[in-house]
């Protein structure tokens, strides 16, 4: 990282950001341009490996990319403020990010509703009775992250 002064060391603080953030954009590999789509997603931590969550249609263009090559890259970001410095005409932006990469993955159907609810768990603060209905017009996937950096710019103006 080239601004080390900004880096996310400890795992349990990227951790946080990730937990803050309500968008992980999802890269996927295409030809001749990455596949990007901003998704919801809900997190886990099992034995200090992150994985996330996402959920969809039962069919579209995310799924035969993932078919074809599961290797992914994500970034989310929170508390972004935009710095205005008039005096020096100058601005820059506040923010706390997470970059990483991982392998993608369907969730089998025996895995869902658990799935779906840690997605759910991440919005709302207390258990989100959502229509049951949908869960076989749902597509559940994961991605298990095998590297990731965070890094902050928090200054007062």
């Amino acid at each position: 990282m080239r601004r080390a002064d900004r880096e996310i060391r400890k795992f349990e603080e990227i951790v946080k950001v990730m937990e803050k953030c309500e968008i992980c954009r999802l890269a996927l590999y295409d030809e001749p341009y990455p596949y990007i789509l901003p998704l919801n997603f809900g997190m886990e931590v099992q034995e200090g490996t992150i994985v996330l969550y996402f959920h969809g249609a039962l069919e579209g263009k995310k799924y035969d990319l993932i078919a074809r090559n599961n290797h992914a890259a994500f970034e989310m970001d929170c508390d972004t403020q935009l710095l205005t410095i008039l005096e020096d005409g100058n601005c820059t932006m506040n923010y706390e990010s997470v970059i990483g990469q991982g392998i993608v993955e369907i969730v089998p159907d025996e895995e869902k509703v658990r799935a779906l609810d840690i997605l759910m768990a991440h919005y709302h603060e207390e258990d989100f009775p959502y229509n049951k209905a949908v869960i076989p017009r749902t597509k559940v996937f994961k991605l298990t992250v095998e590297s990731c950096t965070g890094k902050r710019r928090m200054k007062m103006k």
